[in-house]
């Protein structure tokens, strides 16, 4: 099923043609919108409320979907994993009715984010290597042993939790035993979410490493649905986790001329990084991005797709309200019976 052999359909000039497409949010007439936010829409289906994912946001959240088909890959992407990883933990998942949309059942989010890394590395003040290279050897209650280097491989992977932000506030570092002291999450409920991410992480990087990418870490969110443990939100998509290219890797690790440089982002990452080289950092309007770096970006998250999944990116045209409707009625009626 997973393929090794990577061939992207898609020219640079199809890229280019597709950049103008406005990426909006789905307008159902006559259906109740509860909210809208980076990813999500809430919708009633009488008295039944479900989700309906669009992607119209990329890296640092004021910068909208220019990226062509960035949402079809993300929405695409997500349900294989769901699909891939249905056996570790329950989703949230009703149905795809586009390869722009999912629906999805609507959770009680946790209100912890369950980030997993497999390797020390960022640049942020609350990245592992940062906490590291100023001598913190417990970070997040985390025992590390001396001499690692930035970019190395952790002994195991690790669980770093933050709380979610809350009305722009950042997300708050905190430890295992503060999840615990503090009630933020039950024992039990906690001891279940840590089991099952680690063994999604390493479903992930068994994935990962056959398609010749390097899964580095991952943001996982959980919620409960009827009490029961589910996984939400994206997974294992080039928006929600780090992936290196093997080969950048091993030549970055590999390199005496530059020991420790890095490995080349296949994921938001990348772009993040271009934003940061023009001096932006989320605030203001962003610079406008050049159309062929734009391409760029699109090519990667498509490559990432066809390495992951083993199957060609054919693209679909934006989602249709009214197909879109009919398809939610259609799901709507079949779970009444």
């Amino acid at each position: 099923m997973w393929s090794e052999v990577i061939v992207t359909m898609l020219t640079q000039d199809q890229l280019l043609q597709a950049i103008p497409a406005a990426l909006g949010s789905v307008d159902l007439a006559g259906w109740g919108q509860k909210y809208s936010g980076k990813v999500r829409d809430i919708y009633t289906l009488g008295t039944e409320r479900v989700l309906i994912t669009t992607d119209r946001v990329s890296a640092f959240d004021r910068v909208l979907g220019l990226i062509p088909y960035k949402g079809q890959v993300l929405n695409q992407l997500s349900a294989l994993w769901f699909e891939q990883t249905s056996d570790i933990v329950a989703n949230h998942v009703i149905a795809t009715p586009d390869p722009n949309v999912t629906v999805a059942r609507e959770a009680e989010p946790l209100p912890v984010e369950v980030i997993v890394r497999g390797f020390i590395t960022g640049v942020t003040k609350t990245s592992l290597w940062y906490l590291y290279s100023q001598g913190e050897r417990h970070p997040y209650g985390i025992a590390l042993p001396e001499g690692l280097h930035k970019n190395d491989p952790l002994p195991a992977p690790v669980i770093t939790p933050t709380t979610k932000a809350v009305g722009g506030a950042h997300d708050e570092r905190i430890t295992r035993d503060e999840i615990l002291s503090r009630g933020i999450v039950p024992a039990s409920v906690w001891e279940q979410t840590e089991r099952v991410a680690l063994a999604l992480f390493a479903r992930g990087q068994e994935i990962a490493s056959r398609a010749g990418l390097i899964l580095v870490d991952t943001k996982y969110e959980f919620g409960l649905v009827d009490g029961r443990l589910t996984l939400i939100d994206e997974v294992h998509t080039p928006d929600s986790s780090r992936y290196w290219t093997a080969d950048s890797y091993n030549r970055a690790a590999g390199s005496v001329a530059a020991p420790h440089r890095e490995p080349s982002n296949y994921d938001k990452e990348y772009l993040r990084e271009w934003f940061a080289a023009q001096g932006y950092r989320g605030d203001g309007d962003p610079p406008a991005m050049p159309a062929e770096f734009v391409a760029r970006v699109a090519g990667r998250y498509i490559d990432a797709y066809e390495r992951l999944t083993g199957r060609v990116f054919e693209p679909a045209e934006q989602p249709a309200p009214a197909r879109i409707a009919r398809n939610l009625e259609h799901y709507r009626v079949m779970a009444s019976r």
